[in-house]
């Protein structure tokens, strides 16, 4: 399932805490792809804690607690790590990380915490939502085969990775348009992962954002550049990446675009998805300004003179995933929708 999918399954399975119907969320998928960030990212979201539980580094007695005698009974100490409202707050996420990665005796451990939100004495709070990520026993990592009592304790989740919202997700972390415009044109990279060969690094929408670090520390010199970026998505990608950004001081005046200037596009595919690319954070960054109008709807003006209509569509589809609703208040929206009204779009 796409994560913009799955974003809307999180804050549904979130908001359900309160009204008695939540289920424990299981998310599958390989290193890389985003599990962890999109747990997280439903907590900024409803601005509440996570409380990451690595069960893979975790003994049973480290969730059961420890035992102590009072008069002549033995009661449990219950761990300080698990949520607690009157520490931790009445609402939150427990998220248990790496949990295929877990030895059997842990996951047992784990069982009634899942299912019946309990251990023992002690009871997770009721405006706490549970959720879990692991690996696929086929990609590599350490995993052990989750048993069967354990999974039937969670609704179950493929993540999958998906171009449009990692594209989404990166304008709205302000990751280099360089980087979003090399996937644009090249998209098979995004996630190009095979166990088989067990790389070191590889790209992922993960690895990704640290060639996007990459750019910002060694942009300026030319003679650490590929290896920099080699070390964060493998050797193949960073070589292409280096050369699409050295090729790029090919680029039209986008201050010329942006005034309304007529300017030519380029002949080079490449170079067009770069354009475009950059014409989005543009906007982004004129959509809180008096000019926004004007720097949009000069950018429409552009989209429709693309000999490729379709280069157009894919610039104001991210246009519209970055800015919203605003898009259709520009007059020039109109005529160019009425210019392509015949290239269909689909999700």
């Amino acid at each position: 399932m796409r994560p913009a999918q799955l974003m809307t399954i999180l804050d549904r399975e979130f908001t359900s805490t309160t009204e008695g119907h939540h289920t424990p969320v299981m998310l599958w998928g390989p290193p890389g792809v985003g599990k962890s960030d999109m747990i997280r990212e439903t907590a900024r979201r409803h601005q509440v804690p996570v409380i990451d539980i690595r069960l893979s580094q975790m003994e049973p007695s480290d969730l059961r607690g420890i035992p102590f005698r009072r008069d002549d009974t033995v009661e449990w100490a219950v761990p300080a790590i698990l949520p607690d409202a009157r520490r931790h707050g009445e609402h939150g996420i427990l998220f248990l990380d790496e949990i295929t990665s877990a030895p059997p005796s842990v996951s047992a451990a784990a069982y009634q915490l899942i299912l019946d939100r309990r251990l023992g004495e002690y009871q997770v709070p009721e405006g706490w939502a549970i959720f879990a990520a692991g690996n696929r026993q086929g990609d590599r990592g350490v995993t052990y085969t989750m048993p069967a009592p354990l999974a039937n304790r969670f609704s179950h989740f493929d993540v999958d990775a998906h171009l449009d919202d990692w594209v989404a997700w990166a304008y709205r972390k302000g990751i280099d348009e360089r980087v979003i415009a090399f996937l644009r044109f090249r998209p098979e990279l995004l996630f190009d992962f095979d166990p088989a060969h067990n790389p070191m690094a590889f790209p992922s929408p993960r690895s990704w954002e640290f060639a996007h670090r990459s750019l910002q520390k060694f942009g300026n010199q030319g003679e650490l550049l590929q290896g920099a970026l080699q070390a964060c998505v493998g050797p193949a990608a960073g070589i292409e990446l280096t050369a699409f950004v050295n090729s790029l001081d090919k680029m039209p005046d986008l201050d010329d675009i942006l005034a309304g200037r007529e300017v030519p596009v380029p002949d080079e595919i490449d170079l067009q998805y770069a354009v475009a690319a950059a014409l989005v954070g543009r906007a982004i960054r004129a959509a809180e300004t008096p000019e926004s109008a004007t720097v949009i709807g000069h950018i429409l003006d552009y989209a429709g003179s693309f000999p490729q209509r379709e280069m157009g569509v894919m610039l104001v589809s991210d246009l519209h995933r970055a800015i919203g609703e605003m898009l259709f208040t520009v007059p020039q929206f109109g005529a160019w929708a009425n210019a392509i009204a015949d290239v269909m779009l689909y999700e």
